[in-house]
C-alpha cells in the first residue's frame, strides 16, 4: 500500500469515494427526479431550463450544505464559474444538455458518474 506522500493518496481517495457514494450520488439522484417532475418535457427550451437550474440552484445548494455562506458561494461562483466560461470550457453544460435531452431519468445518475470520472482524469492530465 502506498503512503499519502506516494503517487496515490489513499485517505483522499477513500474520502472522495465516500462523498460520492453517500452524498453526491443520492443527492444527484433525487435532483434529477425532482427536475424531471417540475420540467417533464425533453424539448430544447426545457433542456436549457434544466441546465440553468443545475448550474445555479443545485451547485449553490450543494455548497450551502457543505457549510459555505452565501458570500462564499457567490465568491466561488465569481472565482470559478465566470472565468471557466470565459476561457471556453463548456464541458459541464454540454454534458448536462446530453443528460437532460437524451438520457432517461433512471439512467441519468449513472451517465453523470461516468462523466465525472472522465472530468477528473482530464483535470489530472492538465496538472501534470
Amino acid at each position: 500500500m502506498l503512503s499519502s506522500s506516494g503517487s496515490l493518496d489513499f485517505t483522499r481517495t477513500l474520502r472522495m469515494a465516500g462523498y460520492g457514494m453517500l452524498v453526491a450520488g443520492p443527492s444527484l439522484h433525487f435532483w434529477f427526479i425532482f427536475v424531471s417532475r417540475i420540467l417533464p418535457k425533453r424539448d430544447i427550451l426545457t433542456t436549457f431550463k434544466k441546465m440553468a437550474l443545475r448550474q445555479t440552484i443545485y451547485i449553490s445548494l450543494n455548497a450551502g450544505l457543505q457549510g459555505e455562506s452565501s458570500a462564499e458561494i457567490f465568491a466561488r461562483i465569481k472565482r470559478d464559474l465566470i472565468p471557466t466560461l470565459k476561457i471556453g470550457d463548456v464541458y459541464c453544460p454540454f454534458c448536462d444538455f446530453i443528460t437532460f435531452k437524451f438520457i432517461p431519468v433512471r439512467l441519468q445518475i449513472t451517465y453523470m458518474a461516468s462523466l465525472e470520472k472522465a472530468n477528473v482524469e482530464k483535470i489530472l492530465l492538465k496538472n501534470q
